[in-house]
């Protein structure tokens, strides 16, 4: 098998709060939806079967996304097309859409997937390129960028407390190659306590560098920025995150567009049942707006 290409039966997408996206974004007979990170096609396909002649566009960076959704979602024919592109730079034309659906972050395949970096619980190049033709990677950002910038970036992002001195246990031991050198490295930085504490030590420094080589946080912001004039008046806007930096953003910006009003005081989260059937919902949110008739 070609590891740097591995077959899209191994792209996997367990839809997140699935049913509360269907219900958020009120489809409709007819409508037509962006699913702005398709994954395996997961929530595009809630979608396409919750009512007749529903359209689906269909985005994500990410090729081998693109490529499984193509095959999860082929029973559709023309009722789905799919761009791959980053939602930040996503130009709908003159298209307005019924709804619009973001789940935010990592899928479960692209952690499960060794050779994509973004598990240091598999040994795999560092990576972490949502979109692969893109040039920067985890390794460039680890083994050239200087001790300061290494440590605010843990500390922005991972919100890791520890940023400096496992910024500078890096710079100390780099150059790295594999996820699983740089996971020990980190928790060789850090008190025994700690190490073995209830998340991994390596957990926020990860996500900080996954965050830094897609700009998740600069492109989240952008596309939100732009996602309430690709709807029509009365649309829905559903975004799932992850983290409290995206959650954090999301709220925000839906709060203070002109032409959204929000329509969850609180974020929606999953139901016992579903974190007990798949335990990466655990972390989700839920929050929607709907596009307002100016």
């Amino acid at each position: 098998m070609d590891k740097a290409n591995p077959p899209v039966s191994d792209f996997i997408h367990v839809p997140v709060l699935g049913a509360e996206v269907v219900e958020g974004l009120a489809v409709c007979a007819g409508g037509h939806y962006l699913d702005a990170t398709v994954g395996g096609g997961g929530h595009s396909r809630l979608i396409l079967e919750t009512a007749a002649d529903v359209q689906v566009t269909a985005l994500d960076q990410d090729a081998q996304a693109i490529a499984a959704a193509q095959q999860a979602l082929s029973d559709f024919n023309q009722r789905v097309q799919f761009q791959q592109t980053n939602f930040a730079t996503f130009e709908p034309g003159s298209t307005r859409f019924d709804g619009i659906v973001a789940d935010l972050g990592v899928s479960s395949a692209q952690f499960d997937i060794p050779d994509r970096g973004f598990s240091f619980r598999l040994e795999a190049p560092l990576d972490m390129r949502m979109d692969q033709r893109q040039e920067l990677t985890a390794a460039d950002i680890i083994n050239h960028w200087d001790e300061t910038k290494l440590a605010n970036i843990f500390y922005t992002y991972g919100e890791e407390r520890l940023s400096r001195r496992i910024a500078r246990r890096i710079v100390e031991q780099r150059p790295f190659q594999t996820t699983t050198e740089l996971a020990e490295a980190i928790a060789s930085a850090v008190p025994r306590a700690y190490r073995y504490g209830r998340i991994h030590s390596a957990t926020r420094v990860f996500q900080a560098l996954r965050i830094a080589v897609n700009q998740e946080l600069d492109v989240l912001k952008t596309f939100l920025r732009k996602a309430p004039d690709w709807l029509k008046p009365g649309g829905r806007l559903v975004v799932i995150s992850f983290h409290s930096l995206e959650d954090r953003i999301v709220k925000h910006t839906l709060k203070e567009s002109p032409l959204l009003q929000v329509l969850t005081k609180k974020p929606i989260l999953p139901a016992d049942a579903e974190v007990e059937s798949n335990p990466r919902s655990r972390s989700a949110k839920l929050r929607i707006a709907e596009r307002l008739n100016l």
